[in-house]
């Protein structure tokens, strides 16, 4: 009973598993990717979709809508990579970084022309935003682990996992400028 309790010895086979951070390095452009994503969608939904925008034909029922639309745009471009995912990760992560653009997209719907200010831009971006969640969320964890040794993989994966988190908070504390 008491070998059950007692420390194994360190040894060398111990020192032969792969490090969290020497993992991270090598695959730190998925990782950054990963981040972006999550704190640009975080940012900007739900926060600025139900609290910022005004519907003088849906009323109440438009956060409603834009909610749904997102939920239904993220669970398409989740299913997408069903059918087809990007070969090249390093396109996948440059697609990661062009999301950055829906910051002055969703602000002109905000401040910008009269016929930003509309439904139908909004409804678009929505749509946009949470295809482009789902899918590049899939495509970077299905190919990462693929770009490193077997022994790696699935402390890659555990790293995009912790960065999908990092990121999923950093995009929830800056969602509060929008409602600022």
């Amino acid at each position: 009973m008491e070998q059950h309790c007692k420390l194994l010895p360190d040894d060398d086979s111990q020192t032969s598993r792969p490090k969290f951070w020497a993992v991270a390095r090598k695959i730190q452009w998925p990782v950054f990717g990963i981040l972006v994503i999550y704190v640009v969608t975080l940012s900007i939904f739900p926060g600025f979709i139900a609290e910022s925008l005004e519907s003088k034909l849906l009323r109440d029922w438009y956060p409603v809508l834009l909610i749904t639309v997102y939920n239904v745009s993220d669970f398409i471009g989740k299913s997408l990579t069903a059918t087809y995912v990007l070969k090249s990760i390093n396109k996948a992560t440059w697609a990661c970084i062009l999301r950055l653009l829906f910051y002055p997209l969703f602000a002109a719907c905000l401040h910008g022309p009269k016929w930003l200010r509309t439904e139908m831009p909004v409804v678009v971006l929505t749509f946009m935003l949470g295809a482009t969640n789902g899918y590049l969320t899939s495509v970077i964890m299905i190919l990462t682990p693929k770009t490193v040794p077997v022994s790696e993989a699935e402390l890659s994966a555990i790293v995009l996992v912790v960065f999908l988190g990092l990121g999923l908070v950093c995009g929830s504390v800056l969602g509060w400028f929008w409602i600022v």
